[in-house]
């Protein structure tokens, strides 16, 4: 029973930090300094959001996924969704900024505790070969 309410807590911890991410970050709501980051990792990050294009769809996924999570509806969906945006926390803090790379570490644990608890969800998506039942994508119907 314990086990419940820590996936319960962790889940709603997790999808509160993404949503809060992506709604400050998608209405420019306060602002991130990159003052004392190493010039590896200013490059990065600038480089993302002048490219117009990744930190608003960065954003988009952020705030769908948590607040998907926060209502518990489709939490494997936002669990997927979050995977690679994890990743590239975990990896620019560890590798570029590691000021930061205590929260990365505490952020890939989460994502990767929340994965095991929704496993079951997660199985038909890892078999090697799909199932004879699915339709077959012949243009024949022989």
């Amino acid at each position: 029973m314990t086990i419940k309410y820590l996936t319960v807590a962790v889940r709603v911890l997790f999808g509160a930090l993404f949503a809060f991410s992506g709604f400050t970050g998608l209405f420019g709501l306060g602002s991130q300094s990159m003052e004392g980051m190493p010039a590896e990792a200013v490059a990065f990050a600038t480089a993302l959001g002048e490219s117009g294009f990744i930190m608003p769809v960065t954003k988009v996924v952020e705030l769908l996924a948590g607040i998907m999570l926060l209502v518990n509806r489709f939490a494997p969906l936002a669990l997927a969704l979050l995977a690679p945006l994890v990743v590239g926390i975990f990896g620019f803090h560890v590798l570029l900024a590691p000021s930061g790379a205590i929260m990365a570490v505490l952020i890939a644990v989460a994502e990767i505790y929340l994965a095991w608890a929704y496993r079951d969800a997660f199985k038909p998506m890892l078999k090697p070969r799909h199932s004879q039942a699915m339709p077959s994508l012949s243009l024949s119907n022989r």
